[in-house]
């Protein structure tokens, strides 16, 4: 850092684990007085984030699985490995540029129009929605010939993870909590 900015950077001596109170005393992560000021923001930003990671991680886990199920990829014993890693890897991207990304950019063009709030409503409803609606009538996505549909349902719940949910659990305890912590 002190060769790209050009300056001398000193090492700050003060105790980096120690947060100042309102009244100016110090107190530590693990301690009754940061449970007091912050549990319930620990608790808060912690379950929403758990409460994604069981939606978004199985969805990812299980890509291979549902792309199997509907036909845009060939089943895994028809195949040879490196074949099957660099289809699935296709489809990863096609979902990835169509929902991720845009829902990353929307979240950072909407955070201080809508709210965080309001955003993090959104997101969970929709992604709950459109859950809902591809896993109720799965067997009509994976037998109908309407795979289209399916992965407009998929892209869109990726889409709905990422404004707002998985943008937040990066913003939300950045800004509320002290920064030494």
């Amino acid at each position: 850092m002190s060769k790209v900015l050009q300056i001398e950077i000193r090492e700050d001596q003060s105790n980096t684990k120690k947060v100042i109170n309102a009244r100016g005393q110090k107190y530590d992560l693990f301690s009754s007085e940061f449970l007091r000021h912050h549990g319930l923001h620990l608790l808060g930003t912690a379950t929403c984030w758990f409460l994604l990671d069981i939606a978004f991680y199985s969805q990812n886990l299980f890509q291979k699985d549902i792309f199997s199920s509907i036909n845009w990829i060939s089943k895994a014993n028809t195949m040879s490995a490196v074949e099957e890693v660099y289809k699935i890897a296709i489809v990863q991207t096609f979902i990835t540029l169509c929902g991720t990304v845009p829902g990353y950019w929307f979240t950072i063009f909407l955070i201080d129009k809508i709210g965080r709030f309001s955003i993090q409503l959104i997101s969970f409803g929709m992604m709950t929605l459109f859950m809902l609606a591809f896993v109720v009538p799965y067997h009509h996505w994976t037998t109908s010939g309407n795979h289209i549909g399916f992965v407009v349902l998929y892209g869109l719940t990726f889409f709905f993870a990422n404004f707002g949910l998985n943008s937040y659990t990066f913003i939300v305890p950045a800004e509320i909590f002290p920064a030494r912590l």
